[in-house]
């Protein structure tokens, strides 16, 4: 897979995840502060659920693991 997929964010929603992001990678830890945070994740997610039909397909775990992989290998 090598398709770009785009999430349309608001300046405000970039913000409180770019703030949730950094600080997860500098803490080590995902930790909700702010229902402002939440709220992005599940509008991210929502916005995800229209845009892929993988999670909807038979081979969905194959699927997920090979992305996974992909990943790792930092190949995409």
């Amino acid at each position: 897979m090598s398709e770009t997929i785009k999430i349309p964010l608001s300046q405000n929603e970039a913000l409180v995840l770019f703030e949730f992001l950094s600080r997860f990678t500098h803490e080590n830890k995902l930790e909700i502060r702010d229902p402002a945070e939440q709220r992005v994740l599940w509008d991210m997610c929502c916005e995800l659920e229209k845009i892929l039909a993988e999670p909807l397909l038979s081979d969905y775990s194959q699927l997920r693991q090979r992305a996974r992989e992909n990943i790792r290998a930092k190949q995409d």
